[in-house]
């Protein structure tokens, strides 16, 4: 995993910083995390240098998702939104978490905070338990801290990121 520059943020931000390296690190089968608002925003990502990539690769050749944190963070709004569709349409209140299981590996997106969203990609051989454990760790630990002034340091964190790789 690529760290993240903290320097110069809060000591909120790099606390969430330090959860989601954590998790990353510390939870096997893990192989990208990323934070996204309500908005669909990417937030907080355990793979920040392949989210330059993937911008790029967007803007010359429009391709599918390849693994990337920032790909991950729109299957991640998309399937987000979408269960929160059906709850609605459904009327069995609001969504808590959703997995999905594939053949060469597992999805997970759990609600955070306003409608922020921690979206999980693990390999087939993850133990999904564990996993589910581990972000509802996270979602208990970073879920009072992720005000929208917080949301709104990590997304300008990114846009400096981005624009300071692209020079």
């Amino acid at each position: 995993m690529t760290a993240p520059s903290t320097f110069g943020l809060s000591s909120e931000a790099r606390n969430l910083h330090w959860l989601l390296t954590n998790l990353v690190e510390e939870v096997p089968g893990i192989q990208s995390v990323a934070v996204v608002s309500s908005d669909g925003l990417l937030l907080l990502s355990s793979d920040p240098g392949r989210n330059d990539e993937a911008r790029q690769a967007r803007e010359s050749k429009p391709s599918g998702p390849r693994g990337s944190s920032a790909d991950l963070a729109t299957i991640v709004s998309g399937i987000g939104s979408l269960t929160i569709g059906a709850a609605k349409l459904i009327d069995f209140g609001g969504v808590k978490h959703t997995m999905v299981a594939m053949d060469e590996g597992s999805l997970f997106v759990m609600s955070i905070s306003d409608g922020s969203l921690l979206g999980v990609h693990g390999s087939a051989d993850c133990d999904m338990s564990v996993v589910a454990y581990h972000m509802a760790l996270f979602v208990g630990r970073a879920g009072h801290v992720l005000t929208p002034e917080l949301r709104s340091e990590l997304r300008q964190s990114l846009e400096s990121e981005s624009a300071g790789s692209v020079r």
